[in-house]
């Protein structure tokens, strides 16, 4: 035990800084909408579910900008009022009302606080290096909550459940440490487990093994080959969305993509009612040169193992389950940063002296 004891203090003391930043992003980003909603003209419109016929010109409008032509277009939602037009520069992106008319732009994340915080809080501002360093800071987690439940047990008679230290001395600290830490234990073992899922393919694969190989999932989930050749202007945009909507009448319309390279697919992203994932996994792709419908992936048919990986998102993010879920997985991500800071502090407190250990 006392091995697991000075992994655990050492462990947090090192990183502890870096799960309190995890949890703080995490959190904000979980109220997103709302202070968008606050401050970003028109994202408080009622959203409306728009027609092929009427969605088609709007559509092929953005698509023909010579100027500033976008590579993907998000639409809007229920809560929130705006499309989102993003780009082949990943840090540029735009707002734009649902009638099409642009409400702001910008070139660089720094401009959006939603935008560089979504990186941080999934990339650590540092790109696919920064996925893993997350993901390993997940499975770290994991691993907090698991010997803090061990050491916690030792002390269990002297639980007192705090929101915040009685005092900001060291033996307060950890007290509070303790028993914040084993009531939000469940919340933050499904934060950091969901997490380390998404940002650690081969994690997400060895757990999804008991449901599905890796092999069943993959061919599903690939996009189809064979295109005919480059896109051809002017797409017929009125006639994909015809061809999504007849396959998919009750599914809402969250994406569309031009294609990601030379000789790539356009995408169209659903979303059917029984589906969690905002975005939706029902995908359409079509060929870019005739606009034909090349290829579909029906959410609802994957594999066991494809269809709990997409609860991953919306269950880790409180995408799912309205305001309710949503204010659990702020406890979450409070706890987190309360947990992270307060185990830095607490550590490096006094580190200079002799007796720092007995304090």
């Amino acid at each position: 035990m006392r091995t697991i004891n000075l992994l655990h203090r050492w462990a947090g003391g090192l990183i502890g800084l870096l799960l309190a930043v995890i949890g703080a992003s995490g959190t904000l980003l979980m109220h997103q909408d709302a202070w968008l909603r606050a401050i970003v003209p028109h994202a408080a419109d009622t959203f409306v579910q728009q027609d092929s016929a009427r969605l088609a010109p709007i559509v092929t409008r953005l698509f023909a900008d010579p100027v500033n032509r976008p590579s993907g277009i998000l639409f809007a939602r229920e809560g929130f009022g705006l499309d989102r037009l993003s780009y082949t520069n990943r840090d540029a992106g735009a707002y734009v009302g649902q009638a099409g008319n642009v409400v702001t732009r910008w070139s660089s994340k720094w401009e959006r606080p939603e935008v560089w915080l979504f990186d941080l809080h999934h990339h650590l501002l540092a790109g696919p290096a920064g996925d893993i360093v997350a993901g390993i800071a997940g499975l770290a987690g994991i691993g907090f909550v698991v010997t803090g439940g061990l050491l916690w047990w030792r002390t269990r008679r002297t639980f007192a459940f705090r929101l915040w230290p009685r005092r900001l001395s060291r033996a307060a600290i950890l007290r509070h440490h303790r028993d914040l830490g084993i009531v939000a234990a469940p919340l933050l073992l499904l934060s950091f487990v969901t997490g380390a899922m998404m940002n650690l393919p081969p994690v997400e694969r060895l757990l999804l093994r008991p449901f599905s190989a890796p092999a069943e999932i993959a061919p599903v989930q690939a996009r189809p080959k064979g295109m005919s050749g480059s896109l051809v202007t002017p797409v017929d945009w009125r006639g994909i969305l015809d061809t999504a909507h007849a396959r998919f009448p009750d599914a809402e319309l969250r994406w569309i993509g031009l294609p990601a390279e030379p000789g790539g697919p356009i995408k169209v992203r659903m979303r059917q009612p029984s589906e969690w994932t905002p975005n939706g996994l029902t995908i359409l792709w079509f060929d870019p040169a005739s606009s034909r419908l090349a290829g579909v992936q029906d959410a609802l048919t994957l594999p066991k193992g494809a269809r709990i990986a997409a609860l991953e998102y919306p269950v880790h993010a409180g995408k799912v389950g309205g305001l309710a879920w949503r204010f659990v997985m702020t406890l979450s991500g409070l706890a987190l940063t309360i947990l992270g800071t307060m185990a830095v502090y607490a550590f490096w407190l006094g580190r200079g002296s002799p007796n720092f250990s007995r304090r």
